[in-house]
Protein backbone atom coordinates (compact mmCIF):
# COMPACT_ATOMS: atom_id res chain seq x y z
CA UNK A 1 0.00 0.00 0.00
CA UNK A 2 0.99 3.35 -0.84
CA UNK A 3 -0.17 6.41 1.26
CA UNK A 4 -0.36 9.90 -0.17
CA UNK A 5 -1.32 12.99 1.71
CA UNK A 6 -3.45 15.87 0.12
CA UNK A 7 -3.81 19.37 1.67
CA UNK A 8 -5.78 22.20 0.16
CA UNK A 9 -4.42 25.39 -0.25
CA UNK A 10 -6.32 27.43 -1.61
CA UNK A 11 -6.90 29.22 -4.89
CA UNK A 12 -8.16 25.42 -6.40
CA UNK A 13 -4.37 24.57 -5.69
CA UNK A 14 -3.48 21.29 -3.92
CA UNK A 15 -0.12 19.74 -2.44
CA UNK A 16 0.00 15.83 -2.46
CA UNK A 17 2.45 14.22 -0.37
CA UNK A 18 4.21 10.90 -1.09
CA UNK A 19 4.64 9.87 2.96
CA UNK A 20 7.49 7.43 1.73
CA UNK A 21 9.67 9.65 0.11
CA UNK A 22 8.59 12.82 0.82
CA UNK A 23 8.24 14.02 -3.08
CA UNK A 24 5.52 16.71 -3.54
CA UNK A 25 3.15 17.36 -6.14
CA UNK A 26 1.38 21.09 -6.38
CA UNK A 27 -1.23 20.86 -8.63
CA UNK A 28 -3.78 23.64 -9.74
CA UNK A 29 -7.36 23.95 -11.71
CA UNK A 30 -6.85 24.21 -15.39
CA UNK A 31 -7.76 27.79 -16.68
CA UNK A 32 -11.54 26.26 -18.19
CA UNK A 33 -12.33 24.83 -15.27
CA UNK A 34 -11.98 28.00 -12.78
CA UNK A 35 -8.42 27.89 -12.63
CA UNK A 36 -4.96 29.78 -12.83
CA UNK A 37 -3.93 26.79 -15.10
CA UNK A 38 -0.49 27.25 -13.72
CA UNK A 39 0.72 23.84 -12.53
CA UNK A 40 -0.68 20.37 -13.37
CA UNK A 41 -4.30 19.94 -13.02
CA UNK A 42 -5.71 16.58 -11.49
CA UNK A 43 -6.17 15.70 -14.62
CA UNK A 44 -3.25 16.32 -16.14
CA UNK A 45 -1.97 14.42 -13.68
CA UNK A 46 -3.37 11.09 -14.99
CA UNK A 47 -2.45 11.53 -18.61
CA UNK A 48 1.41 11.98 -17.26
CA UNK A 49 0.42 8.98 -15.12
CA UNK A 50 -0.47 7.22 -18.20
CA UNK A 51 2.46 8.24 -19.93
CA UNK A 52 5.33 7.21 -17.32
CA UNK A 53 3.54 4.20 -16.84
CA UNK A 54 4.21 3.02 -20.52
CA UNK A 55 7.87 4.08 -20.17
CA UNK A 56 8.38 2.45 -16.90
CA UNK A 57 7.20 -0.40 -17.98
CA UNK A 58 8.23 -0.72 -20.91
CA UNK A 59 11.89 0.33 -19.36
CA UNK A 60 11.54 -3.04 -17.05
CA UNK A 61 10.43 -5.20 -20.55
CA UNK A 62 13.91 -3.80 -22.10
CA UNK A 63 16.11 -4.43 -18.74
CA UNK A 64 14.61 -7.90 -19.00
CA UNK A 65 15.77 -7.91 -22.71
CA UNK A 66 19.22 -6.66 -21.84
CA UNK A 67 18.45 -3.85 -24.23
CA UNK A 68 18.47 0.35 -23.55
CA UNK A 69 15.86 2.23 -24.80
CA UNK A 70 17.78 5.54 -25.76
CA UNK A 71 16.22 8.76 -26.28
CA UNK A 72 12.49 7.37 -24.99
CA UNK A 73 9.80 9.54 -24.90
CA UNK A 74 6.46 9.63 -25.01
CA UNK A 75 4.23 13.04 -26.29
CA UNK A 76 0.89 12.81 -24.30
CA UNK A 77 -2.35 15.18 -25.39
CA UNK A 78 -5.44 14.99 -23.22
CA UNK A 79 -8.92 16.06 -24.64
CA UNK A 80 -11.69 17.01 -21.86
CA UNK A 81 -15.24 16.15 -22.99
CA UNK A 82 -17.58 18.98 -24.08
CA UNK A 83 -20.82 17.44 -22.38
CA UNK A 84 -21.38 16.84 -18.53
CA UNK A 85 -19.90 15.29 -16.50
CA UNK A 86 -16.97 16.67 -16.88
CA UNK A 87 -14.29 14.10 -17.51
CA UNK A 88 -11.28 12.78 -19.62
CA UNK A 89 -12.50 11.89 -23.21
CA UNK A 90 -9.65 11.30 -25.31
CA UNK A 91 -6.09 10.43 -24.60
CA UNK A 92 -3.55 10.35 -27.58
CA UNK A 93 0.49 9.28 -27.37
CA UNK A 94 3.00 9.29 -29.32
CA UNK A 95 6.66 7.18 -28.62
CA UNK A 96 9.43 7.52 -30.00
CA UNK A 97 12.52 5.78 -29.45
CA UNK A 98 16.24 6.45 -31.33
CA UNK A 99 16.79 2.80 -31.06
CA UNK A 100 15.65 0.15 -33.48
CA UNK A 101 15.06 -3.38 -33.20
CA UNK A 102 13.74 -6.68 -34.78
CA UNK A 103 9.77 -6.28 -35.19
CA UNK A 104 9.10 -9.28 -32.72
CA UNK A 105 11.12 -7.44 -30.11
CA UNK A 106 9.43 -4.46 -30.43
CA UNK A 107 6.05 -5.90 -30.34
CA UNK A 108 7.41 -7.39 -26.96
CA UNK A 109 8.23 -3.93 -25.93
CA UNK A 110 4.87 -2.37 -27.13
CA UNK A 111 3.29 -5.23 -25.58
CA UNK A 112 4.58 -4.84 -22.14
CA UNK A 113 3.41 -0.96 -22.76
CA UNK A 114 0.07 -1.92 -23.35
CA UNK A 115 -0.19 -3.97 -20.47
CA UNK A 116 1.11 -1.19 -17.70
CA UNK A 117 -1.38 -0.59 -14.67
CA UNK A 118 -2.59 2.78 -15.23
CA UNK A 119 -3.40 1.36 -18.90
CA UNK A 120 -5.96 -1.55 -16.93
CA UNK A 121 -6.92 1.22 -14.31
CA UNK A 122 -8.42 3.21 -17.38
CA UNK A 123 -12.30 3.09 -17.46
CA UNK A 124 -13.41 1.30 -20.71
CA UNK A 125 -15.28 4.41 -22.38
CA UNK A 126 -11.99 6.49 -22.54
CA UNK A 127 -10.32 6.45 -25.46
CA UNK A 128 -7.12 6.75 -26.22
CA UNK A 129 -4.64 5.89 -28.90
CA UNK A 130 -0.90 4.85 -28.83
CA UNK A 131 1.79 5.86 -32.03
CA UNK A 132 4.88 3.61 -31.60
CA UNK A 133 7.92 5.59 -33.49
CA UNK A 134 10.85 3.65 -33.54
CA UNK A 135 14.47 4.67 -34.81
CA UNK A 136 13.31 8.30 -34.18
CA UNK A 137 15.39 11.52 -32.69
CA UNK A 138 11.79 13.45 -31.91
Amino acid sequence: MVAIDIEYLGNLSTRCVHRESGAEILTDAPKDNHGRGLLFSPTDLLAASLGSCFLTVMGIAAQKLQLDLPGAKIHVEKEMSRDLPRRISKITMVFSCQATFPPEVTAKLEAAAKGCPVHYSLHPDLEHEIHFIWGSTK
